[in-house]
Parts: structure tokens; sequence; C-alpha cells
């Protein structure tokens, strides 16, 4: 045997032996640790089934409610929404009650409708934006069945120049107000969105319109 061979042959045996030696050390801390991999891939791809299974039960139900809803069937509608409320998943109890409430203002029950509104913006666990969406759909059914102060309690707030919702909320305050007899307070409302850029030009045409009707009309001092 020539020394290179005895030399590969000695290397070799040596490698062996670290082989050995380090699995005998490492080995079971590796297979440990692979079987935490596969055991956590497994639970991972088993909660996102679990997950997007109730998420779609959840939006099946929630569409069948609305189907409901639109078909007429109120009744039916409110009882499907107030079991996805109860035992919905994700953001669909929230949908629910927001449909729920609308739901009982169409079938004219609007004390209902509004007091539901009312619970969820005053539900500080719900995010701001949905809170303030909540307080002007209250308002805007409050236009023709409550009062100035009744829709102003709700989106006096929202009419400020930072706030996404301050046309809907300038515009139900500005009907509220012109209905009672303000019709100052209902021309500068009514002037603020015709004069907005930002404001959807639907909203403009509307408000240009009642501007020049109360300016018509001379009981704008």
């Amino acid at each position: 045997m020539s020394d290179d061979s005895f030399i590969r042959e000695v290397n070799e045996e040596m490698r062996r032996d670290q082989a050995h030696a380090l699995w005998d050390r490492f080995g079971p801390f590796l297979l440990g640790l692979a079987v935490l991999v596969v055991v956590g891939t497994a639970a991972f791809v088993g909660y996102r089934y679990w997950d997007e299974t109730r998420a779609n039960r959840s939006g099946d139900a929630f569409s069948q409610a609305l189907k409901l809803a639109n078909d007429g069937k109120s009744d039916e509608a409110l009882t499907a929404l107030a079991a996805l409320e109860k035992d919905g998943y994700g953001a669909y109890p929230l949908l629910a009650r927001m449909r729920a409430a609308t739901v009982k203002a169409d079938k004219g029950d609007v004390d209902a409708a509004v007091k539901d509104f009312d619970e969820v913006a005053a539900d500080t666990d719900i995010p701001a934006g949905l809170r303030d969406m909540a307080r002007l759909r209250a308002a805007l059914l409050l236009v023709d069945h409550g009062s100035f102060a009744d829709v102003s309690s709700r989106v006096e707030a929202l009419t400020a120049d930072t706030n996404t919702l301050r046309h809907t909320a300038r515009e139900a305050l500005g009907l509220a107000a012109w209905k009672e007899g303000k019709a100052t307070d209902a021309l500068k409302l009514f002037d603020q969105i015709a004069s907005d850029d930002g404001a959807p030009r639907n909203a403009r045409e509307r408000a240009t319109l009642m501007s020049e009707l109360i300016r018509g009309s001379g009981s704008a001092s």
C-alpha cells in the first residue's frame, strides 16, 4: 500500500469517528428538532384550514342572511343575523350587528335600528372608523325621525375638515337643520360641501341645489 493510500484511509477513518462522535452528541437534539418542525408545520397547516373553514362558514351564513333580507324576509334575516352575531367568526359578528340594524330600519322599526347603531358606536372594542360609521347611520335615520339635536349629537364631531365622513355628516346635519327651520345653519353646511374639492361630485351637486333652494326661499339671513 502506498503512503498516499494509507493517509487517505486514515483520514476517512478519522472523519467517520468524528461523524459518529458528533451524532452521539447532537443526534438526539437534531431528531427532536426535526420532529418539532414536522409537528409545527402540521399544526400551522391545520390551524389555517380550521381558520379558513370557520371564516368560509360564517361568510356563507352572512350571504344567506343578506339574501333573506333582499327577498323581503326580514324576520328570517334577523334570526340568521342574530345567530351569526353570537356564533360567527372574525368580522362577521360585527357585520351581522350592523346589517341587523339596517334590516330593522327597512322594516320600519327605526327606534330599534338607531339603538343598535348607537350600541355599536359606544362599543370601545370596535375600531373607531366603524364606530363613526354607526354614528352616521343612526344620524341619517334621525334626519327624518328625530330632531336636529338628535342628529347633531351623533355627527357634529364627524363634520371636521380632517374627517373622511365629513361630507355625509354635513349633509345629514344640514338636512336636519333645514327641516327644523335653521336655514342659516343649513346653508353654511351645504356651502361647505359644495366648495369642498374632496367631496364626491354627487354630494356637491346635491349641496349646490340645497344652497340655491335656501337662498331662493329667502329664509337664510
